[in-house]
């Protein structure tokens, strides 16, 4: 088992992650009757796009004796009406890095291989910016 989540009620969830221990809570957006105190499960989907490729940048970085330490990604999502459902994933990448050309297009490669990206939708716009 990888989690257990519990309906706390008015529209929250708590998930535990079995190996640590960790907790995330979630709540409804304010756009869909939601308090919007946490992250909606919509905005953890696109959070962790942006957390995976990160990671995955991380490992190979590592290997090539490359640091990305400091790196930001900005995240916008954008939802669809009809069905309700995340239409679109922006993430903007500010790289902190002495990384060579030739680096930064490995790990950019590497970061549009990583598992959260091939796992969603194809139709999902998904709109992946980096600034070295």
């Amino acid at each position: 088992m990888t989690s257990k989540v519990t309906y706390l009620g008015d529209l929250r969830t708590s998930s535990i992650h079995i190996a640590s221990g960790s907790e995330i809570i979630s709540d409804a957006p304010i756009d869909n009757n939601g308090k919007g105190e946490a992250f909606s499960p919509t905005d953890t989907v696109a959070n962790a796009l942006a957390s995976c490729m990160l990671t995955v940048m991380g490992i190979k970085a590592r290997d090539m004796g490359v640091s990305l330490d400091g790196s930001v990604a900005e995240v916008t999502k954008t939802m669809q009406a009809e069905p309700r459902k995340i239409s679109g994933i922006k993430v903007v990448f500010s790289m902190k890095s002495d990384a060579d050309e030739k680096s930064r297009t490995i790990l950019e490669r590497v970061a549009l291989t990583c598992p959260v990206h091939q796992s969603l939708h194809p139709d999902m716009v998904k709109d992946v910016v980096f600034n070295w």
